[in-house]
């Protein structure tokens, strides 16, 4: 199946604590993933890199909060940009950044599905949850807050932009998990999100639940948004990214759930985050996430390239 995909840039760095993201959106572009997703069939318009919209000036209790009136001016610029590629029957790619532009992509596509009937579903790969609030937040990066946000979760009132259609938790699926804070840990044992941490897909691996969560959105008839963060990754194979933990997805594991997603055809957006090109080396951390990008939009094992390196 091929789509008509919409490459929005997004150089956001201010939820991250270390400089260098802003960079991501043009080292995917260098490592070629305008050229791999044609060559597999698909046309792509790639629409530059986004600037946020005019700062307010915003504020909150909590003192350790960084950056908070240009993050949420990033979240509404992203937020139009990607409602506006779906309204017109695109394949929205997210390329940050930081995590926190999920801020803007995850509440755009839900929208969207809001608007066709569709529930809205999203497969989170990542070694962290996200899942503070604004008021839980010690280290004030705004990257870790974009789940709490988009699931509805109290603590983001009259500040973030008000969501419209939030993901129910029961439709949010995270696949390795290795690094929870104690208030994210709580709030999850409470929350109907389902968490696939490392030990889990060491134990079953990653077929099974990530089949199961695919077969709940054909069910559903919904729409799945990937939010695909390098740090799923092992670090060994994926060193680009500032918020490294050991013991992520190995190449062929990951590879494997982008085949998988796209075998099923139940993905509509996706987001490509963290990718710190300051901290990689000799690109090869942006090369495998546009390998991976592959991979979701149909390269097979059979026709991988040979890599030096």
């Amino acid at each position: 199946m091929s789509h008509a995909c919409t490459l929005i840039g997004v150089p956001v760095q201010s939820g991250a604590s270390q400089p260098g993201c802003l960079m991501g959106p043009d080292a995917l572009r260098t490592a070629g993933l305008n050229e791999v997703l044609t060559e597999l069939g698909h046309t792509v318009t790639d629409i530059g890199n986004l600037a946020p919209l005019t700062a307010t000036d915003l504020s909150h209790s909590n003192p350790a909060i960084r950056n908070l009136s240009e993050i949420v001016e990033w979240a509404r610029a992203i937020d139009n940009a990607g409602f506006k590629a779906l309204e017109r029957g695109e394949f929205p790619i997210f390329g940050g950044g930081d995590h926190s532009l999920a801020i803007g992509s995850v509440p755009a596509v839900a929208r969207a599905a809001a608007q066709k009937g569709q529930a809205q579903f999203v497969l989170w790969l990542d070694a962290h949850p996200d899942f503070h609030t604004l008021f839980s937040t010690t280290s004030g990066n705004l990257h870790g807050t974009p789940v709490a946000y988009f699931t509805g979760h109290p603590g983001f009132e009259g500040v973030f932009p008000e969501i419209n259609a939030p993901v129910p938790p029961e439709n949010v699926c995270m696949m390795g998990i290795r690094s929870v804070d104690a208030d994210e840990r709580r709030r999850l044992a409470e929350s109907e999100i389902t968490v696939h941490d490392m030990r889990a897909l060491d134990e079953h691996g990653v077929v099974q639940p990530l089949r199961a969560f695919l077969q709940r959105v054909a069910k559903a008839g919904g729409a799945l948004h990937v939010s695909l963060d390098v740090d799923f990754l092992e670090p060994a194979i994926a060193p680009a990214v500032g918020t490294t933990v050991p013991g992520g997805a190995t190449f062929r594991e990951a590879h494997l759930v982008m085949e998988m997603l796209c075998d099923s055809g139940l993905v509509t957006s996706l987001d490509l985050v963290e990718l710190n090109p300051f901290l990689d080396e000799r690109g090869r951390t942006a090369g495998l996430m546009v390998d991976l990008c592959a991979s979701l939009f149909g390269r097979k094992v059979l026709d991988r390239p040979t890599r030096s390196y």
